[in-house]
């Protein structure tokens, strides 16, 4: 598929999801990877233009340069966003209590703080991301695993190969330190969560490089 017919394609996306209002974004395609540009009105539609070209077949990268403008009805004192996070961060059973802290500026949610497991790290961010008034998320938080586990790697792939989606010859995984390093081609975004998600689902995993690529 040609660039052109790829631009098209991901314009009918936006088009069609009805959580995105696609006059205000504009697209651009070179070599497979595209460009969005333009402005939403909130964070979590800025997600939804993303998640809509991720969808689009032979889209092989994003770069996201959508700007948030929040409509004067939206917009919230940076105080007040952070008190709501910290709520909701507070209220989600999925995330240890006390440890995470956001702050705010102008808007931008920044989190910061130390948990246990990967899968944490990324619950919390997409429990701010709800949130009314926010323009971007900026996800800081540490992971200081709890277990140190030596079979990293090995349940990472049993992982993969329980999942009939995914062709485990073409993943390679270095692990080091705690630190998981994703290599090889997959066939779709989706086939990459999976992926990733395998990887942030095990103990003792504090950091994962994606050098992932889409055939």
């Amino acid at each position: 598929m040609n660039d052109h017919d790829i631009r098209q394609h991901v314009i009918d996306e936006l088009e069609f999801d009805p959580r995105v209002n696609a006059a205000h974004i504009g697209v651009a395609v070179s070599n497979n990877i595209v460009t969005l540009t333009g402005h939403v009105a909130s964070y979590l539609e800025k997600l939804a233009a993303e998640q809509a070209t991720r969808r689009v077949k032979g889209v092989y990268g994003i770069a996201q340069e959508i700007e948030v403008r929040l409509p004067s009805e939206k917009k919230l004192a940076d105080d007040e966003i952070a008190a709501r996070a910290a709520q909701i961060v507070s209220f989600d059973s999925a995330l240890p209590q006390g440890v995470i802290q956001a702050t705010v500026h102008q808007g931008w949610v920044t989190l910061t703080g130390k948990v246990g497991r990967y899968f944490e790290k990324t619950a919390a961010e997409h429990a701010v991301r709800k949130l009314t008034g926010i323009t971007g998320v900026s996800n800081k938080i540490e992971v200081v695993p709890a277990v140190i586990l030596t079979d990293v790697k090995e349940r990472i792939d049993a992982a993969l190969k329980r999942n009939a989606e995914i062709e485990t010859q073409n993943i390679k995984l270095q692990v080091e330190d705690g630190k998981v390093t994703v290599k090889g081609k997959v066939a779709s975004w989706h086939e990459r969560d999976i992926v990733l998600s395998a990887a942030r689902s095990v103990p003792s995993v504090r950091e994962i490089d994606d050098q992932l690529t889409l055939n």
